[in-house]
């Protein structure tokens, strides 16, 4: 009683979300609303901007950083909306809010669409790119989107990754000027911020919802459930469309323990015959004593018991 929030009629009809593309995902990919209303009058207005995520554990589908922002004039009245942390919403009413997101005209989003793909592959590579390394840079591009659209941010509030007073000591530091707070559980503190876990989550789950194999011609279905370990839905999943050879489609994550586990145990062995690189000192290329060295026999030929015609 006497509370401010605003009535959420349940939705029973497809709604619209422009932030999902058509196609399989392959790519990681930003969206950006188009500005608030009040912005495109004047864009010295004081701006508050709220930062979260969805899809951080799963081992299947994407990643989705989202921010949110409006003016700071209009904030109080924006905080009586209701929006509250997506994961604790209904389906139903997480979509009710963020078409109301959608439609309100002094509230802007976007959200950065990091691709299982780009995932994996930044920790799987050499020089390893971990998730929170991946988190953090998907934030300062999107707080950088936004700035360079003039909008004047003054506070911007983000829900944690890793020790806050760190994060917010590095964020700080590349946007001086900008008050700063990263906070655990900001999506439950700050209305802005649930806001942008809303876009951010509704963006992923339609993804999800749907996702278009690159893998053609395979039998493959969607009951994969929320993609995290725990969900009997995924494991079911999982244990159904692993390939002995190939591995998973793509939509999975690679670099995820779970994943790496079930191929080690239910998918062949593999032995990657790693070729040694071999070159001597330029100098020995205009030296005219230079003995003929012998040609090194191929790894994968050594490993494979293989031996050139010429040497039997």
């Amino acid at each position: 009683e006497g509370s401010h929030f605003v009535n959420v009629e349940r939705e029973t009809s497809v709604i619209s979300i422009p932030s999902v593309q058509e196609g399989p995902l392959t790519d990681s990919y930003t969206y950006n609303s188009p500005l608030p209303s009040i912005l495109e009058a004047n864009k010295n207005e004081p701006c508050i901007l709220g930062v979260d995520e969805a899809g951080r554990g799963p081992v299947l589908g994407p990643m989705v950083y989202g921010v949110c922002y409006c003016p700071l004039s209009q904030y109080d009245e924006i905080s009586k909306l209701g929006f509250v942390d997506s994961k604790t919403l209904k389906e139903d009413i997480r979509e009710a809010h963020f078409q109301l997101i959608q439609s309100h005209e002094n509230i802007s989003w976007s959200v950065r669409i990091i691709s299982p793909q780009d995932i994996s592959w930044n920790m799987l590579k050499k020089e390893k790119h971990n998730l929170n390394a991946q988190a953090c840079n998907t934030t300062i591009h999107l707080i950088n989107q936004v700035l360079s659209q003039g909008v004047n941010v003054t506070e911007i509030y983000i829900d944690t990754v890793g020790p806050p007073e760190s994060y917010q000591a590095k964020l700080s530091s590349l946007f001086p000027g900008i008050n700063i707070t990263v906070a655990k559980k900001a999506d439950s503190l700050y209305p802005i911020v649930s806001a942008a876990s809303i876009c951010a989550k509704v963006t992923r789950d339609h993804i999800l919802k749907k996702w278009k194999f690159v893998e053609k011609n395979l039998d493959l279905n969607k009951s994969f459930g929320s993609g995290y370990p725990s969900d009997p839905n995924t494991t079911e999943w999982l244990k159904n469309n692993i390939d002995p050879v190939f591995g998973f489609p793509r939509i999975m994550r690679f670099s995820w323990a779970t994943c790496e586990t079930i191929l080690e145990k239910d998918a062949v062995s593999v032995t990657w015959s790693e070729e040694a690189i071999s070159q001597g000192p330029i100098n020995r290329l205009f030296s005219r004593n230079e003995k003929k060295q012998e040609e090194s026999t191929s790894r994968l030929f050594q490993d494979m018991n293989i031996k050139y015609v010429s040497e039997f």
